[in-house]
């Protein structure tokens, strides 16, 4: 299996019990997960040599969050300790027309204040045959922002593929400086992963007819943009999931690869009921790595999108499933009969 980078920031992440809302609890659910995080724990689990890098201070919580992540057989070697804190969010899971929300609690923290000389990014890609990151990263802080760009001149020098999730986060910064900051990397992308939001403003792209939110998509709109996304940028490949959100606890969900030539679309899924779509996106990279690089393009999308519909089955970030987990809904059983 193949050697593959992650970089972002990995948080503790408070959740209320059950669908209870913020001003309801009082206590909360400990887990740990972020998006690189996600993905590394996902490609750790297909069995792949996934090293994560991120900072964390020293302290205990700093600790919990990297045994969170060697729990997963993912690969500390490259983690940075120091800084003041670790990230947090807070989240309220939705139920029917009432949609989860997310509150972040992460200034200031370890990777947001990391700096150039915390990380060796070419004893880091030695040997990585591919590199993930995501618009969340850049989108904490101007020196994260900057550790990226650092990033991924490494990774290309190393002759690493790799892809970005844009990954747009309202709450981190406006659609501007999305973009000043984002299209300038793009130069070093190779596989781009991202919906409709993130196109538009991450990029500046917009498909035509499609309205996520009243469950209607329109292919052909994804088509178009995805021939303009790579004649502007040079992406080799583009794949964005497909969600129809008929409600917080029922979606539907496939997704759609490029490869500069022909479109694979995957099979569709009713995902309902929804246990947690956090990390739904991390997965649907992690698959699309794995499946790019070992099976071809039509069973690529179709592992990609299959780990992500069990994921929106799984409490916390990360989508604890095996190959041969995915395989078999990949190939059909959605049955959810008990495996005896």
């Amino acid at each position: 299996m193949a050697k593959i980078v992650t970089f972002g920031e990995i948080m503790l992440r408070l959740s209320t019990p059950g669908q209870t809302r913020f001003v309801q609890t009082d206590q909360f659910d400990a887990v740990y997960g972020g998006g690189e995080a996600n993905v590394a724990v996902s490609l750790s689990n297909f069995g792949h040599d996934a090293y994560f890098v991120t900072k964390l201070p020293k302290h205990e919580i700093g600790q919990s969050a990297l045994n969170a992540l060697t729990r997963h057989q993912v690969k500390p070697d490259f983690i940075a300790r120091g800084g003041e804190r670790l990230g947090i969010y807070f989240l309220e899971t939705g139920a029917s027309m009432r949609a989860s929300k997310v509150i972040y609690d992460r200034a200031g923290s370890a990777i947001a204040e990391a700096l150039p000389k915390d990380f060796d990014f070419d004893a880091i890609f030695k040997g990585a045959q591919w590199f993930h990151w995501s618009g969340i990263t850049p989108a904490i802080s101007s020196k994260a922002a900057e550790l990226t760009r650092l990033a991924l001149i490494a990774a290309k020098k190393a002759g690493a593929t790799v892809s970005v999730d844009l990954n747009y986060r309202k709450k981190l910064w406006t659609s501007e400086q999305a973009q000043a900051v984002m299209r300038p990397l793009m130069q070093y992308v190779d596989v781009c992963i991202g919906n409709e939001e993130d196109a538009e403003l991450v990029l500046g792209f917009k498909p035509k007819h499609s309205d996520v939110s009243s469950g209607q998509l329109e292919i052909d709109g994804y088509k178009t943009i995805f021939k303009e996304m790579k004649e502007t940028f040079g992406f080799k490949m583009i794949a964005t999931t497909l969600r129809e959100s008929y409600s917080a606890t029922k979606n539907g969900w496939s997704a759609l690869l490029y490869d500069g030539n022909q479109f694979y679309q995957s099979k569709h899924y009713i995902v309902e009921p929804i246990i947690d779509r956090v990390g739904g996106g991390d997965s649907f990279s992690a698959g699309l790595i794995h499946g790019l690089l070992t099976l071809p393009h039509q069973k690529a999308i179709e592992f990609a999108v299959a780990a992500s519909a069990l994921k929106h089955t799984i409490p916390g970030d990360f989508n604890q499933v095996s190959i041969q987990e995915v395989e078999a809904l990949a190939g059909g059983d959605q049955s959810g009969r008990v495996q005896r």
